[in-house]
């Protein structure tokens, strides 16, 4: 189970925070749990969280620029005019 959890920061230490959590390639809020965790001597996550930028690749399709020829086909193919 997961808590919500809301922090404030100076402004100082929020944007430093926020340049190392880019400098790391996480969110925020990503950067901020690792570092409790750290802290509290938890399980670290050992995924790497590259895998998950390529999820739903499709290696090349087109299907957001022509999405509407393409339900057309459906349509048409599903339902053909007489």
């Amino acid at each position: 189970m997961t808590q919500r959890t809301q922090i404030t920061l100076n402004s100082n230490d929020h944007w430093r925070a926020r340049r190392r959590a880019a400098d790391l390639g996480v969110s925020l809020a990503e950067y901020l749990r690792r570092l409790v965790r750290a802290d509290l001597g938890g399980e670290q996550s050992s995924g790497d969280v590259s895998t998950l930028f390529a999820l739903g690749d499709s290696g090349g399709s087109d299907i957001a620029r022509h999405k509407e020829a393409y339900i057309g086909d459906a349509v048409e193919a599903e339902h053909p005019r007489r």
